[in-house]
């Protein structure tokens, strides 16, 4: 679109013939600017999901520590699930979803985790990231998982 209008100026000032094309010259350049507005207001999203998965994933060997809800928690909560360094500092604390309510616990455990949750704990995932290697484009993942894509 850009060009296009960058075109028809060009046109308009060495053609003797096309010199009233720069009264529609405008309109390009116009389309010119949303288009460009709207390429950026799609691939914001995307672009900064792109670049969360570079975030680092941390590997602790120390403990997980349960607690039960508190007044601040979710409806749907079940309690919160903290990530404990070996000298029990809080490396993240985060809310948990589940179906069964969390009792007042801390165990030792392998944690591998990141700023959005525990990923493994002694090896065993805990479902925040998908287990198995992703379809090209993670197309056809929601089905895969028995809960149904409706589009």
């Amino acid at each position: 679109m850009a060009l296009l209008t960058w075109g028809i100026i060009y046109r308009a000032h060495h053609v003797p013939s096309d010199a009233t094309l720069i009264k529609v010259a405008w309109i390009f350049a116009l389309g010119a600017v949303v288009f460009a507005g709207y390429f950026v207001a799609v691939l914001v999203a995307p672009l900064v999901a792109y670049v969360q998965t570079f975030a680092p994933i941390f590997i602790v060997d120390g403990y997980v520590r349960y607690r039960e809800p508190d007044d601040r928690s979710r409806p749907d909560a079940c309690g919160y699930a903290a990530v404990l360094l070996a000298d029990r500092a809080v490396a993240g604390e985060w809310e948990w979803l589940g179906n069964r309510r969390l009792l007042n616990a801390t165990i030792p455990a392998l944690v591998e985790f990141s700023r959005y949750g525990i990923h493994k704990i002694d090896g065993r995932s805990t479902g925040l990231l998908p287990d198995e290697d992703l379809p090209l484009l993670a197309i056809g993942i929601a089905t895969r998982h028995g809960r149904r894509a409706d589009l």
